[in-house]
């Protein structure tokens, strides 16, 4: 069973992010500040890979003005959203299922924050290229993943670093390094060079570096 479709670790899902994600709640702080730099106070803000609510509610709290489109794949991960935004709920649009099929806008902004890394290269290609599609002229998306050097060596040096953290935040040692070397094979994470050519690709301009935390990188960029 996917993660994100098993019941018991959905519900346990808003648990472990702050524990495994350098910054976590200084990453939605960060990322709402960035959009509000451009997004008017009632601007609708589409938010992918929204399930379990979490930066949703982060945003609906920062901006009462605010309109909300989350989208994700997992029935369960959405209903977690759901219940995790409580009455804030009223100002977000779930879509279960993929961009292909979620409203087209346009919208003032958009965000894919710790989604990334789990979509092939072909098929990020294709979702930033649905984002881009959807802002207005001038919008802003912020961005955040698993993003480090590939090189076997600095992967390894990487992934080290990573797993050190999480045991200082708590996890069992060897189920941290056995969560890295499952992660450095079934993870689509690519270098920061590679991150940031594929935004350049996908049309987005002024591209920045915003957040660094061990194996996350996160970047602002706009739509011409």
């Amino acid at each position: 069973m996917l993660p994100f479709s098993d019941p018991q670790a959905v519900a346990r899902y808003a648990e472990k992010p702050p524990r495994i994600v350098p910054g976590f709640v200084d990453l939605h702080r960060m990322s709402a500040l960035l959009l509000a730099e451009r997004t008017p106070p009632a601007g609708q803000v589409l938010v992918v890979g929204a399930g379990g609510g979490l930066e949703l509610k982060a945003f609906a709290e920062f901006q009462s003005g605010w309109q909300f489109v989350g989208v994700d794949p997992s029935a369960e991960m959405l209903r977690l959203a759901k219940a995790t935004l409580g009455p804030l709920a009223e100002r977000v649009r779930l879509h279960e299922g993929y961009l292909d099929t979620a409203p087209e806008g346009p919208f003032d902004a958009a965000t894919c924050l710790l989604t990334f890394h789990f979509l092939p290269l072909a098929e990020r290609r294709r979702t930033l290229q649905q984002i881009m599609r959807r802002l207005q002229p001038g919008a802003p998306f912020v961005v955040a993943h698993h993003s480090f050097p590939q090189s076997a060596a600095e992967q390894a040096v990487w992934l080290a670093r990573y797993a050190a953290f999480t045991v200082a935040n708590g996890a069992d040692r060897a189920q941290a390094e056995a969560g890295s070397a499952v992660m450095a094979a079934r993870l689509a994470v690519l270098s920061p060079e590679q991150d940031e050519t594929l935004l350049r690709e996908a049309g987005f301009v002024d591209i920045s570096l915003f957040y660094a935390g061990f194996t996350f990188r996160g970047w602002v960029a706009y739509k011409p």
